[in-house]
């Protein structure tokens, strides 16, 4: 196999727009994915940003199988020993619907500076407004 070097001038994006209302969590998460990353396109290299850009709407309505409202946790901690606070998906939703899809897609991306960088390339509304019209963005079902 030879590696594909792609020039900043031959990589084109496009943007998509995704309606997350009635789509499973995690499932929604797996299909945008391989679209940030570029793995659609034949030009994909895994180390370069290839990908296209996603505007996802109404997270606020997404769905999750199961008790995962009460069952499912998001841990983080201070640094200060007995720092360690928990909330459930249902609390995390309320005080912040975007966050469970976006941590979701997060953990899906590559870790270090090129994880960092496609994860700039999504969009995540609670509500069905989103200021990106002026890109005309393609509707895309996943």
């Amino acid at each position: 196999m030879r590696t594909i070097f792609v020039k900043k001038k031959d990589i084109t994006q496009k943007w998509y727009l995704v309606d997350a209302e009635g789509k499973t969590l995690g499932r929604l998460a797996a299909g945008v994915v391989p679209i940030l990353r570029g793995k659609h396109k034949a030009i994909y290299s895994p180390h370069t940003e290839v990908g296209d850009k996603i505007v996802i709407i109404n997270a606020e309505k997404i769905q999750v199988s199961g008790r995962k409202y009460q069952q499912k946790l998001y841990y983080r901690h201070s640094g200060y020993p007995g720092g360690i606070k928990v909330e459930n998906l249902a609390k995390k939703m309320q005080k912040k619907p975007t966050f469970p899809l976006e941590h979701a897609i997060k953990g899906m991306l590559p870790r270090g500076r090129l994880g960092r960088k496609l994860f700039n390339n999504v969009k995540v509304y609670a509500g069905p407004e989103h200021p990106h019209s002026a890109q005309n963005p393609e509707k895309l079902e996943v």
